[in-house]
């Protein structure tokens, strides 16, 4: 059923607003302050679960994040499709290791017109959406501490580019490969099943998987976030910031908002 509500809002008097090929849309949602989210966010584009999700952090800004997340994510595929944000179908792929139903999100049909990545963490969520397989990942800034914790599952060679360098360095440089590499798993749709020794995405591009494009993104003092694409580089990259008023009852998104195209050295590619 799923499949065919798609199709038939794919018709040619209601064709979906998708990007086009070799564009990626990336889409960043800053929460909003506490204060201001009972008034602000609506949750009923959400479905029963995402909501007892919401209401199940013990943390209340965790589960406001979570919220605003996923709030963003349906409005923009909504948009994107033009189905309203409670009916978008999601689906999970098969693992490409035991072949089960918990792999890559997806949207509900056999040859899913785009293709998504939701991630969030510490008030930040990103949203990248393209006509070919993505996964991203926003992580907030690592302490000295978890870096010196995590470093030893690393990839050989990232351990090696990283152990030359002071703390602060260190810090920046462990959260932009942290962050490339969960982008990438999640690309893959193996999250962190994967061991994280097993491929390099550190500093020099050309010594990562090959068939992958791999993107920093700048989205504040505070997070490092990455996107990665199967494939060459995107002839388009658009970066924009969701406003917080699209998440409210009577907020819409704009998917004609202008956007930022980040430099070549950025798309390690």
């Amino acid at each position: 059923m799923t499949g065919d509500l798609l199709v038939r809002e794919q018709s040619p008097t209601t064709r979906p607003r998708l990007p086009a090929p070799g564009q990626l849309d990336v889409w960043l949602v800053r929460r909003p302050r506490l204060d201001a989210t009972t008034e602000l966010l609506d949750l009923s584009d959400l479905s029963d679960a995402e909501r007892r999700r919401t209401a199940s952090f013990v943390r209340p800004t965790d589960g406001v994040t979570y919220a605003c997340a996923h709030v963003a994510l349906r409005r923009l595929l909504g948009a994107y499709l033009e189905l309203p944000p409670r009916n978008v179908p999601f689906v999970r792929q098969p693992c490409p290791g035991c072949a089960e139903p918990h792999g890559r999100p997806a949207v509900a049909h056999p040859d899913p017109p785009v293709h998504f990545s939701l991630a969030h963490s510490h008030g930040m969520a990103v949203v990248a959406v393209c006509r070919t397989v993505v996964g991203a990942d926003v992580e907030r800034l690592p302490r000295a501490e978890t870096v010196e914790v995590c470093t030893p599952s690393l990839h050989p060679g990232e351990q090696a580019e990283l152990e030359p360098l002071d703390t602060e360095e260190r810090r920046a440089a462990f959260g932009r490969v942290w962050t490339r590499k969960e982008a990438y798993l999640k690309a893959l749709g193996t999250g962190l099943s994967r061991d994280p020794a097993q491929d390099y995405l550190g500093a020099d591009p050309h010594r990562r998987p090959a068939g992958w494009t791999l993107l920093d993104l700048h989205c504040g003092p505070r997070h490092n976030a990455a996107v990665a694409v199967r494939g060459g580089p995107p002839e388009r990259v658009a970066v924009r910031w969701l406003p917080a008023a699209s998440l409210s009852a009577d907020g819409s998104v704009d998917l004609d908002a202008d956007g930022t195209t980040p430099r070549a050295s950025d798309r390690g590619a």
